[in-house]
This record gives structure tokens, sequence and C-alpha cells, in this order.
């Protein structure tokens, strides 16, 4: 890891080995889907309240028009998936790994998160507000404008990732740190920075978003 920084350990999925085969129907015709994987396909117009997914491999999927508000995964790896703009608002999301996922505009409003990995993800624009999370590293990805005011975040690890204009207001940010990402700019304040970890040249950005001028030695 950059800067000699250890990754923190997270629980991943448990999935065995052999899992049969599912199709979009499945997933339509069900409130509680297990033990199985489904890839090369489009899901579509899906909504639903409290639908569970346990041990599912989502291979390659592209979920269009999707609402699954309190959406309960636990033992999930969604890989090079598309969830662009989907609802998945106060999710319960256990032991989940999002794998090179598309998740520009995903609704995650009041979400528990617990042992989830992001990786190689574009999240731009999506929403964490009022999310709660806990074990859970956010790698090589871009959350540039990402919204996660208002949010609980213990135990999250952040890696060379882009977070350029994310919101972050009313998020208290004591332990979090930012060193290894990038930005511009973050919607924060003073308040919320205290105990934020950050690099020099960080400290230097936020003075001048404050409006302090900082003056070298001479």
């Amino acid at each position: 890891m950059s800067r000699g920084k250890k990754a923190m350990k997270i629980e991943p999925p448990i999935i065995p080995n052999e899992l049969s085969e599912l199709t979009p129907d499945d997933i339509q015709l069900n409130d509680f889907v297990e033990m199985g994987i489904i890839q090369n396909c489009v899901i579509e117009h899906l909504t639903d309240h409290k639908v569970t997914f346990d041990k599912i491999i989502f291979k390659q999927v592209t979920f269009t028009e999707c609402a699954l508000t309190g959406v309960e995964l636990t033992d999930v790896i969604f890989e090079k998936c598309d969830l662009s703009n989907v609802d998945f608002s106060e999710a319960i999301i256990h032991r989940t790994v999002f794998q090179e996922c598309k998740l520009i505009g995903i609704h995650l409003t009041g979400s528990t998160l617990r042992n989830v990995l992001f990786d190689q993800c574009i999240a731009d624009y999506a929403s964490f507000r009022f999310c709660n999370t806990k074990q859970v590293i956010i790698q090589d990805s871009s959350l540039c404008h990402t919204d996660l005011s208002y949010s609980k975040l213990h135990k999250i690890e952040f890696y060379r990732s882009k977070m350029d204009q994310a919101q972050l207001s009313g998020t208290k940010l004591n332990g979090i740190d930012l060193s290894d990402c990038q930005f511009n700019g973050l919607g924060v304040g003073v308040e919320d920075l205290q105990g934020c970890i950050i690099t020099r040249e960080q400290a230097y950005l936020f003075a001048s978003l404050f409006g302090l001028i900082v003056k070298e030695d001479s």
C-alpha cells in the first residue's frame, strides 16, 4: 500500500465453488435468491423491497431502472457489473465485493455496510448519505462528487482513490485517513475535519478553501 499503509483485514464473501446458473427470471420471481451465479445479461425494471441475495455471484450484469430498497446482500460478488442509478437505499450489505463495477449515481442512502470491498469501481455522483460503515475498503476507485454526508464512517479505509468534490458535511472524519486520495476540493466543515489524517499538500488545500493564508518561513 502507498506510504507504507497496511490494509485493514475484512471478511471476504463465503461462496461455494459450485453454483447453479440463474437467469433474470429467477431474480424477478423470488424475494430470496441464494447459491447461484448470474452472468452476461440485463436485469431491468426490477422493483421490490427487502429482497435477499445470499451467496450469489453477479458477473457482467447490467441493472437497468431497478429499485431494490432495503435489499440484503450477504456473501455476494459483483464483478464487472453496471449498477448505475440503481436504488439500494437502506440496504444491509455484508461480506460483499464490488469488483470493477460501474456505480455512477447508485443510491445507498441509509445503508449499513459491513466487510465490504469496492475495488476499481467508478462511483461518481453516488449517494452514501446517512450510511453506517464498519470494515469497509475503497481502493483504486473514483468517488468524485459522491455524497457521504451525515454518515457514520467507522473502520473505513481509502486507497489510491479520487474524491474530488465529494460531499462529507456532517460526517465526522476523526481517524479517517484521506492521505492516499486525490482531490482538489471537498464539501466538508471545519468541525468535521478534526482528527482527519491528510498530507501536508492537502492541508494547504484545506487552508485555502477555508480562506486561510499560509505564510512560508523566510
